[in-house]
C-alpha cells in the first residue's frame, strides 16, 4: 500500500443529520450532509465556490456532532473515500471545531 497523504480541511455548514445510528460492531455513526460556499481566486479571476459533501462521523465523535445544529458552521477535519457500495467520496470527518 502506498502511504499518500489524504487529508481534508473544510470549512462549512450542517445541511442535513440523520439521526444517530450503530455500526454492526455497535460503534456510533453519523450520517450527513455538509455545504461550503466561499470566495477564491481561480486563474487570476473571483469564482464563487458552491460545495455540497456527504460526511460520516464514527465513536464519540458522531455523538457530539449529533447535537449540534443544522445550519451551524465548522471546520471540519478528516479524510476522502469511496464507499464499498457507491460511486461518489464520502467525507469521513475526524475533528471538527468552531470556525
Amino acid at each position: 500500500m502506498n502511504p499518500g497523504a489524504n487529508q481534508l480541511v473544510l470549512t462549512a455548514s450542517i445541511a442535513e443529520l440523520s439521526a444517530l445510528r450503530y455500526t454492526p460492531a455497535g460503534l456510533p455513526a453519523l450520517d450527513l450532509r455538509l455545504e461550503h460556499e466561499s470566495l477564491l481566486q481561480e486563474a487570476g479571476q473571483d469564482r464563487r465556490v458552491l460545495a455540497s459533501a456527504k460526511a460520516v462521523a464514527f465513536g464519540a465523535l458522531a455523538e457530539r456532532l449529533v447535537k449540534q445544529a443544522v445550519g451551524s458552521n465548522w471546520r471540519f477535519q478528516g479524510f476522502v473515500a469511496t464507499p464499498r457500495n457507491g460511486k461518489n467520496l464520502v467525507f469521513h470527518i475526524q475533528d471538527f471545531s468552531q470556525d
